[in-house]
């Protein structure tokens, strides 16, 4: 028979005892969506935590096993608190089994044999039962090893992207695994090799596929970022953007802000009679190495802001 001692179900949700039972059940909850295993597909502990998080939330919710557990961990506390318990205490009170079979035991051996502290047995050679018994215990056994997920960044060509590739990948033992790339890949896309990685676990191909320029490639999409000082987005302007086929004069409307995405139509990858678009996307930066004059443009400039609140 094998038991657990139950953790502090209070400080697993982290509310007190004097808590209501609507902050209970927040609290639960909030737990329980931080621990599901579905969001925590890498995390080995995750679905133990989340076992524990509803046990814990069962006891405490229901008055009548609250009462039970509150009322073992008394009885563990007083034990531990005062004194190291004995051995059929620990058995009895924290594992929760009776310890009748070593009473049972005890009265067999004084029915059937002869008290070993008569004066007959006092030159008893007690050395030899002792021979046969280890001086040290038997050596531990190694650590177990927890491996995690493995992951590579292999370059590929936008061709080799749009119309699928094959690639080697040296794992983490030195073997060579071919990677069947699929068509119409993009940068940043990831390729799982189940069960490569060493413990069993995956071993992730993330993709790579941007040329000199910056440009980054997304099936038949292109995709640019154009950083923009504060004052050539607000006030607008006219900026040279590289594509696939050379540089073209990008008209940048004023008032635009980060993250604002502009179309350059049939600028993009062909396939076919297929034509993707490149997408520019908008980012502010604030210029380097300003100096005293254009800072305080910029505190004049809030100030002014600030007044039309």
């Amino acid at each position: 028979m094998t038991t657990t001692v139950d953790p502090n179900y209070w400080s697993l949700l982290g509310v007190s005892p004097e808590c209501e039972a609507s902050e209970l059940k927040s609290a639960f909850r909030k737990e329980a969506r931080k621990w599901h295993p579905d969001l925590n597909k890498n995390d080995v502990n995750a679905e133990e935590r989340f076992k524990l998080i509803n046990q814990a939330y069962a006891i405490l919710s229901d008055p009548k096993k609250r009462i039970e557990w509150e009322k073992k961990n008394r009885e563990r506390k007083d034990i531990f608190d005062n004194r190291f318990p004995t051995y059929e205490e620990y058995v009895d009170i924290v594992l929760g089994i009776k310890t009748t079979l070593q009473t049972e035991n005890e009265d067999y051996l004084e029915e059937h044999y002869d008290d070993l502290s008569d004066p007959d047995y006092d030159n008893y050679d007690h050395q030899d039962l002792n021979e046969n018994i280890p001086t040290t215990s038997e050596p531990s056994p190694p650590p177990t090893l927890i491996y995690e997920d493995q992951e590579s960044i292999v370059e590929i060509s936008p061709n080799q992207a749009l119309y699928g590739s094959s690639v080697d990948i040296q794992l983490q033992d030195g073997t060579l695994v071919e990677v069947i790339t699929p068509p119409f890949a993009g940068d940043g896309w990831r390729l799982r090799i189940e069960g490569a990685a060493m413990g069993c676990r995956d071993h992730f191909v993330q993709l790579k596929v941007q040329t000199e320029d910056g440009l980054r490639i997304d099936g038949l999409r292109v995709m640019y970022r154009l950083e923009l000082f504060p004052h050539d987005a607000l006030l607008g302007c006219a900026v040279d953007i590289p594509t696939l086929n050379g540089t073209v004069t990008l008209q940048v409307p004023p008032n635009s802000s980060t993250g604002r995405m502009l179309r350059l139509r049939g600028r993009g990858m062909e396939y076919e009679d297929y034509r993707g678009d490149q997408i520019v996307e908008i980012i502010i930066v604030l210029p380097e190495n300003l100096n005293d004059s254009e800072i305080a443009l910029y505190q004049r400039l809030n100030e002014i802001s600030m007044e039309n609140y």
